[in-house]
């Protein structure tokens, strides 16, 4: 008998588990009155392997509208969680950003909690950066894995630094959660506007902020991607640590190659590589996720966007679709310099995503997604979903 049970565990061990993907929607249109869009998603796991999902809870469509900012704690790998909460409030009187009053229909009383970063350090700490009106940003951190947190402290003052290099009127951080190097350095990736282009976001261009005394004090780093002819308004930016130790931004723009940014320093910081287009990640123009999966052997690097850049259909001369759908899961084996594998979640009218990795291997998928295309659904979705799955069902075919 103990012969056979041995077998029985041995052939498992060998053929892998069983693939699986499971999907819940953890905001949804509808929930609760307030709120009309749930945007910007983010995940983490903590250092305890508790799971944070958090958003954007917004009372109108738009970047500039009232905004508030809601998180979910799973305890058990992402199947059962808490009831949103509210976890960011600045007190004292807010004044609207002022480039921010020349865009159509923005209310000067409407407050905008926006660009949330988590950062769960190998201590326990989650560490927590959020702006507000796109031109004050503020740190906070939860000892208790998100479930109370330190009163926000006022942070702006680190991007002054950056005045020398770029006259910014507005800045935000990430957004999804961002990371802690094998030195203890918090880095996380910011963008920052002059604010006369649209939607007051552009022209814009990325770098990183950075801090070394677990969050006490922050710094600004070099410009990493500037805004140019040929990299145009880079902004929402992730970041990964390599297993040489240089950090790596993979970084949205808006430029005619339609391909993700990439650029690389030794430090997350500063000596930022000469940005180049991975010609195997598309840029519909939307966020993205980006995560080391690190299990059984295996270091790998996850990527999550909308995988789509079809040619238009009925002009003369083809142009680039963007539309944001077909949220997928790629892996890269090699610290991101070719992503063999890519895995649809998602075909359908899919959005910006976050990923992560339980204690356990399982990945988390956090995205936005609707049953249409047409309105807030088309940059947004109606609801908030997460995907949990194994790398045996993101490495099982068919594979597109």
């Amino acid at each position: 008998m103990k012969t056979a049970l041995l077998l029985l565990l041995l052939a498992a061990s060998v053929l892998g588990a069983e693939p699986f993907i499971e999907k819940q929607n953890l905001f949804t249109v509808g929930d609760d009155p307030a709120f009309n869009i749930y945007h910007i998603p983010g995940i983490v796991v903590t250092a305890k392997g508790t799971v944070l999902a958090w958003c954007e809870a917004r009372k109108g469509g738009g970047d500039w509208s009232d905004i508030r900012i809601l998180l979910r704690r799973s305890t058990d790998d992402g199947k059962k969680w808490s009831a949103p909460a509210s976890i960011v409030n600045v007190e004292g009187p807010k004044e609207k950003n002022p480039f921010a009053l020349q865009v159509k229909n923005v209310k000067k009383d409407d407050v905008t909690y926006n660009n949330p970063v988590l950062i769960a350090d190998k201590d326990g700490t989650v560490h927590m950066l959020f702006c507000l009106e796109y031109m004050r940003c503020f740190y906070q951190r939860s000892t208790d894995d998100g479930v109370s947190w330190s009163k926000p402290v006022e942070i702006t003052s680190t991007f002054d630094s950056f005045k020398k290099d770029y006259d910014w009127k507005v800045l935000a951080t990430g957004p999804d959660h961002s990371i802690q190097l094998k030195t203890g350095r918090l880095v996380v990736p910011v963008w920052l506007s002059t604010g006369t282009g649209g939607n007051a976001h552009r022209p814009s261009v990325t770098s990183t902020i950075y801090s070394d005394d677990q969050g006490s004090t922050w710094k600004a780093g070099d410009i990493a991607v500037p805004c140019t002819d040929e990299w145009i308004n880079p902004n929402e930016t992730v970041a990964i640590e390599l297993n040489d130790g240089r950090v790596m931004l993979n970084v949205r723009s808006e430029s005619k190659a339609h391909r993700r940014l990439v650029t690389i320093s030794k430090d997350g910081a500063t000596g930022w590589s000469t940005p180049k287009f991975d010609d195997a990640l598309l840029e519909p123009i939307c966020m993205a996720g980006i995560v080391r999966y690190n299990h059984d052997g295996k270091s790998l690097i996850l990527f999550s966007n909308p995988h789509n850049l079809e040619k238009e259909k009925g002009k003369a001369e083809p142009g680039k679709n963007r539309d944001r759908k077909n949220v997928s899961v790629k892996i890269s084996r090699d610290e991101g310099r070719t992503w063999p594998v890519n895995k649809s979640i998602e075909p359908g009218a899919s959005m910006y995503s976050d990923i992560a990795v339980t204690h356990s291997g399982t990945i988390l998928c956090f995205y936005g997604r609707s049953g249409d295309n047409k309105g807030l659904a088309a940059f947004a979705g109606g609801r908030l979903t997460l995907a949990r799955f194994n790398l045996e069902w993101l490495t099982a075919g068919p594979l597109k």
